[in-house]
């Protein structure tokens, strides 16, 4: 759906085929017309590249290689590939590859109608034809493919490393795994002040239903004293936000909101605490 939003304009979902490989693989098949696949190979490497920065992976740890001719695999035109600097080194995450009409050629009945461009293994066997036709030309057209592909064991290695910090805060030391929010396991902690006071504790079960109700992800209900501890806790699993109810809450109608990264913290009203959740993402 991400990778989709940047081109809603000119991809449908009738162009993608989608599939995860034994949990290891993400592969991505998307549908392009011969002619226009270089384009699309030069699209999708941006379209990506931004995709791994917007999941916290910084341009500054990644690289790109184009692989050379005499490395490509016999069904590509072309492929480039995304790699991370790893602490054990450079390793690739991702490969975009034009694997122009040798996938669906290889498949398709009646190959020998369709002006396929890539050399393919003879198929009798198929009963589908896998081409297009052409309105104007009225012509059958095989589709070139563009196939990003990228490991799910090492994407989450790379986000994980870009996250994991560890700061100096006067004579302490502070572990925070700074996630995107969106892929935050807990998109918010709510804490009372006072674990034994009925009514601070009653109000943040209010607020914690209120946000858990919005569907944005789990919003946890933190009841065990030391507000310090709760606030390290919660860095070090990369919760975004804190949310603490105090006695202030109960005369006021506001709470404090502390952010992860920055450590700031801020009153609220209770009525804008939504939207500052909502902003989050």
């Amino acid at each position: 759906a991400q990778m989709g939003k940047a081109f809603r304009n000119e991809i449908t979902p009738r162009n993608f085929i989608f599939r995860v490989r034994e949990f290891e693989q993400m592969e991505l098949e998307f549908f392009v017309k011969p002619g226009e696949d270089e384009e699309w190979h030069k699209k999708w490497t941006d379209l990506r590249l931004q995709w791994w920065e917007d999941q916290g992976v910084s341009k500054e740890s990644l690289e790109i290689y184009h692989v050379p001719d005499d490395e490509l695999a016999h069904n590509s035109k072309a492929t480039v590939d995304i790699m991370y600097n790893f602490p054990h080194g450079l390793e690739e995450l991702e490969g975009i590859a034009n694997r122009t009409d040798f996938d669906l050629g290889s498949h398709t009945r009646g190959q020998k109608d369709l002006n396929i461009d890539a050399t393919v293994a003879e198929n009798t066997q198929s009963n589908a034809k896998l081409a297009i036709q052409d309105l104007e030309t009225k012509q059958w057209v095989v589709p070139y493919v563009i196939e990003p592909s990228a490991g799910v064991d090492r994407a989450i290695l790379a986000i994980l490393n870009e996250a994991y910090h560890l700061e100096k805060i006067d004579d302490k030391e502070r572990v925070v795994l700074k996630l995107k929010p969106h892929l935050s396991p807990i998109k918010a902690a709510i804490i009372p002040l006072k674990k034994n006071d009925k009514k601070i504790v009653a109000k943040a079960k209010e607020i914690k239903n209120k946000l858990q109700s919005l569907g944005l992800g789990r919003v946890l209900f933190e009841n065990s004293g030391n507000i310090g501890k709760n606030y390290r806790r919660h860095d070090e699993i990369g919760t975004p936000i804190c949310i603490t109810i105090d006695f202030e809450t109960l005369e006021e109608e506001t709470v404090t909101i502390r952010d992860r990264d920055t450590m700031s913290q801020k009153r609220v009203s209770i009525t804008d605490v939504e939207e500052v959740f909502k902003n989050l993402f």
